[in-house]
């Protein structure tokens, strides 16, 4: 009989890109016959593709050879013990794992959880709950594997950090940060409050020439203009009351860096004046002094106001508003790339439990709908904020609607009535299915807008016409039908 080192060592395991279609491959484990035919029924009823193993070599065999969505596996195996069995299914890949015992205690649930178990169940067990219980891991396995990968994917293109997002409208912003980064023109970022424009200046900064340097951010709205001014430039010694001792500003600080003025709308406009001779002239002089400084900066601005409209209403000056837009770089609302949602509620799952030394959290699909619907007026930091809140107020892992603020379960989804009803008394709707029934709803809706026609429909989503098609073809929406109920 081979040891279970051996099996970790056989040949590398098929990718999931090689498993066949379906609701997903299970891999029972368990040395009592009945007990496997009857889980074997159970799950191919249900669509599963399921094999199974009577001890755990055979079963770590079976885990090596090939692909597996998720394992149910017994603690009491002949030969190798089951949590034994667990820690070298780790090893060999990062696979949700549902342990079964007829003879479970707090303590060794607690042991199968802390080395890897995604659920601990007792025989005999009730079928609606494993069922639930296999979708919520397969589900959140999902999640976990689709961010790391997007993750892989952007560290090898851009190595980006904290910048989570597979939508059309962030690949777009990644590329052209990329493009932008490695030069020295001054950079524009516009967007609402929340939508992440520091975070995109720091990934400017830190893939630029000058990523040895300092990158200093700047609140340009959040100050006095003296001491905004004092701030940026500096000042000499008795430049105005209390002024004890000569001080660099942040420009000079920043000098061969990069210095980020947030909300530079909201500058006077005398500011305005000595921002511009700035970037003219790589020049300054610090409050109350007569020497010229000199300084090598490269500049990057952010507003959430509509420059152009404060330029005709004389509260911007027109020079400075060509100076500044060189480069401009529009982020999304997070209302407007929906299909993020999931992707940065793990992210910061992720983030805030292991800050608060807490186990990892899932989110529950009740909870991810009303995350999707909500229109989210403060973006994303408005949803990192919910997701903080959940993970610090939660006393399981698994995180309810119960556990988001009134202002976004305050009202029911108006789209709740499209959750899968045929599954209503067996396993919850995944995630996947949540988020891929809100895309067909949210391009159903389109089409209605543009009565059909689906090269202003993809104009609209801002995405190739090719890659709306392939949408459409995917959900099965019959455009002709579409067209005839507007008609």
């Amino acid at each position: 009989m081979p040891d279970l080192a051996s099996s970790a060592a056989a040949a590398p395991r098929p990718s999931a890109a090689g498993a066949e279609p379906g609701r997903g491959r299970i891999l029972i484990i368990d040395d009592e016959l009945a007990i496997r035919e009857s889980l074997e029924e159970l799950l191919r009823f249900e669509g599963f593709e399921v094999e199974s193993a009577a001890s755990g070599e055979e079963g770590c065999e079976l885990f090596q050879r090939a692909y597996f969505d998720l394992v149910l596996h017994d603690v009491a195996l002949p030969g190798a013990g089951g949590l034994e069995v667990l820690e070298r299914l780790q090893t060999i890949a990062a696979t949700p794992v549902i342990m079964i015992s007829a003879y479970a205690t707090v303590e060794l649930a607690v042991a199968a959880i802390q080395k890897g178990a995604r659920n601990f169940l007792q025989k005999p067990w009730n079928n609606e709950k494993l069922l639930a219980d296999i979708a919520a891991a397969m589900s959140a396995s999902r999640v976990e594997q689709e961010n790391l990968h997007l993750k892989r994917a952007l560290k090898q293109r851009y190595s980006f950090e904290n910048l989570v997002g597979k939508s059309e409208a962030m690949l777009r912003v990644f590329d052209l940060v990329a493009q932008v980064a490695p030069s020295r023109s001054t950079v524009l970022l516009q967007g609402e409050s929340g939508t992440g424009k520091e975070l995109i200046a720091k990934a400017i900064h830190a893939h630029s020439p000058r990523a040895d340097h300092a990158f200093v951010p700047v609140n340009s709205g959040g100050m006095p203009t003296d001491l905004l001014e004092s701030t940026l430039f500096g000042h000499v010694r008795g430049a105005f009351t209390g002024a004890i001792a000569p001080k660099k500003g942040l420009f000079e600080v920043a000098d061969r860096g990069t210095i980020f003025l947030d909300e530079i709308g909201n500058m006077s406009l005398e500011t305005q004046a000595k921002i511009l001779r700035v970037l003219q002239d790589r020049r300054f002089m610090r409050l109350g002094g007569v020497e010229e400084q000199q300084v090598d900066v490269r500049v990057i601005t952010a507003t959430n106001a509509d420059l152009q409209r404060l330029v005709s209403e004389g509260k911007f000056r027109e020079d400075l508003y060509y100076r500044l837009n060189v480069i401009t770089v529009k982020l999304p609302a997070l209302r407007e790339r929906r299909e993020d949602i999931p992707l940065l509620v793990d992210f910061f799952l992720v983030k805030y439990a292991r800050e608060n030394g807490l186990a990892p959290r899932r989110i529950s699909p009740e909870a991810l709908r009303y995350l999707l619907e909500y229109n989210w007026p403060g973006n994303v930091r408005e949803l990192e904020n919910v997701v903080e809140r959940a993970v610090v107020l939660s006393t399981d892992t698994l995180i309810g609607p119960e556990l988001l603020p009134d202002p976004i379960v305050g009202r029911p989804p108006s789209w709740a009535g499209w959750a899968p009803r045929a599954r209503a008394q067996q396993a919850p709707a995944s995630l996947f299915e949540i988020v891929d029934e809100f895309e067909k709803r949210i391009i159903l809706d389109m089409l209605e807008q543009t009565h059909g026609r689906q090269t202003e429909a993809a104009e609209r989503f801002q995405i190739p016409l090719s890659t709306l098609n392939q949408k459409i073809k995917r959900h099965g929406i019959d455009v002709k039908k579409v067209r005839g109920q507007d008609a």
